[in-house]
């Protein structure tokens, strides 16, 4: 592996997390500039400043932090440091309870009207989907059971309409927790229509994982594509043993290749092992002899060569579909999206808290600049939904009633408006002692997940 592929990766995590970081604190610091509040600091990070500059007629404080995984806006507070008579006013601490919760919840709704935005732009510009086609599922498995066909495309979930595979997947994953059956209504390759149920009463939601549908026998339809060689990666083993993009495998190892999903196959059953290809270019047959370097593919040990399938227009026509839609009725589906989302984050949570889901579905950093990385290879669209969930968790997770974070705050504020005075000083106090302790348990919980992601690949 190159050095550029985990500066890659790292990349497009520090991007994403300052974008997602300067919103949220944006939210926080207009609003707040909106009530009357003094801003003293604006920080995208955490510690010693590594750059700082002041700024406006207040003369606010920008700096960047040395520690990356957060960000805080500091305002005038008297409860934080002596503030001057002329200034009572322009004071956090002495502003009504109300603009105190608005201010408080700016910065998770900045995140979640960040989502929105982003899902406008992908729905107005237009993003080409895969249809929701299936593959020939494993004999035994609740999909090959409901009666699924290679070909079959899905036409909706329970009633829900879908047009691609992503919305297939989402209205999956919606409903595979509550162990009642599914209906999918699905156009066969023979064009007839027909509803098949989804017995999930035996399907273990408890290890819901990233890899849902394989287990439940839904995947993906792939064509077979011819064996002809569309991209080679330069630096990977195709591009050092000669392979040339229009080179059509015709063999390995003595086994006629027919298409593409056979070749792939034949790599992967191989990591470290020699391979003798025979193909055909610009007409001659010829031999190639290399071998696929080793690497790991949710836990199995797998061969790669870096090469890619040759695009036919045909196809691609077939297998994906444009969903662009006008400015208007793309807010409504990115505000839809976005509050079904967050619905659905909460209720994952809560599964996880009495024990229904596991744990191990929290992730930490590294995996999630692993899909910062893998998102922004497979182009700006990809990118673009990454950072719109990404935004959507960190907007759903300040709004926990958890002392330390937004939310708790807003609880705080909530139990200020009900007694009629705030909270004593010893209260909080406790309350932030059990924020912290709640939050270094999660932390915990996603740093221990990205260990055993690591050594599990």
């Amino acid at each position: 592996m190159s050095y550029a592929a985990p500066l890659w990766y790292v990349g497009a995590f520090v991007v994403a997390l300052g974008i997602l970081i300067v919103v949220h604190e944006l939210g926080h610091f207009l609003v707040a500039r909106w009530a009357g509040v003094k801003v003293l600091r604006f920080s995208v990070g955490f510690g010693k400043p590594l750059y700082a500059r002041r700024l406006g007629a207040d003369g606010t404080e920008w700096a960047i932090g040395a520690f990356p995984l957060g960000g805080y806006v500091k305002m005038l507070d008297e409860r934080e440091g002596e503030v001057p008579a002329a200034e009572l006013d322009r004071a956090f601490n002495r502003k009504p309870v109300g603009w105190r919760m608005l201010i408080v919840a700016a910065g998770p709704v900045a995140n979640l009207l960040l989502a929105v935005l982003l899902y406008w732009v992908l729905f107005v510009q237009g993003v080409n989907e895969l249809r929701p086609l299936l593959a020939q599922p494993p004999a035994g498995t609740v999909a090959a059971v409901a009666g699924v066909e290679e070909g079959d495309l899905v036409r909706s979930v329970s009633g829900v309409a879908v047009t691609t595979a992503q919305e297939l997947r989402w209205q999956l994953m919606q409903r595979v927790m509550e162990r009642q059956p599914i209906a999918l209504e699905v156009l066969t390759a023979g064009d007839q229509i027909a509803t098949l149920s989804l017995d999930m009463s035996t399907f273990d939601a408890s290890e819901l994982d990233a890899d849902f549908t394989t287990p439940l026998g839904l995947l993906s339809y792939h064509p077979k594509l011819k064996p002809v060689i569309g991209a080679v990666a330069p630096g990977s083993v195709a591009a050092a043993a000669g392979l040339a993009v229009g080179d059509e495998i015709r063999a390995i190892n003595g086994q006629r290749i027919d298409h593409w999903g056979q070749l792939v196959a034949a790599v992967k059953a191989a990591p470290g092992k020699p391979l003798a290809m025979t193909l055909v270019r610009n007409g001659l047959m010829s031999e190639l002899d290399l071998v696929p370097e080793a690497a790991t593919e949710r836990g199995v040990r797998i061969g790669r060569i870096g090469v890619g399938v040759r695009d036919d227009p045909e196809v691609r026509s077939a297998l994906f579909v444009q969903v662009r839609l006008g400015p208007g009725a793309a807010l409504g589906k990115a505000a839809l999206h976005t509050w079904e989302t967050s619905l659905f984050s909460l209720r994952m949570i809560g599964r996880m808290l009495v024990g229904e889901l596991s744990w191990k579905n929290i992730s930490g950093p590294v995996t999630i600049a692993d899909y910062a990385g893998q998102s922004a290879r497979m182009g700006v669209d990809h990118y673009l939904k990454f950072l719109a969930l990404i935004s959507i968790s960190l907007g759903v997770l300040n709004l926990l009633p958890v002392p330390i974070l937004d939310g708790g705050h807003l609880l705080y504020y909530f139990i200020e408006v009900i007694k009629g005075g705030p909270l004593s000083e010893r209260a909080m106090e406790i309350g932030q002692q059990i924020g912290l302790a709640l939050l270094a348990l999660l932390m915990a919980f996603a740093f221990y997940n990205d260990f055993n992601r690591l050594v599990s690949g």
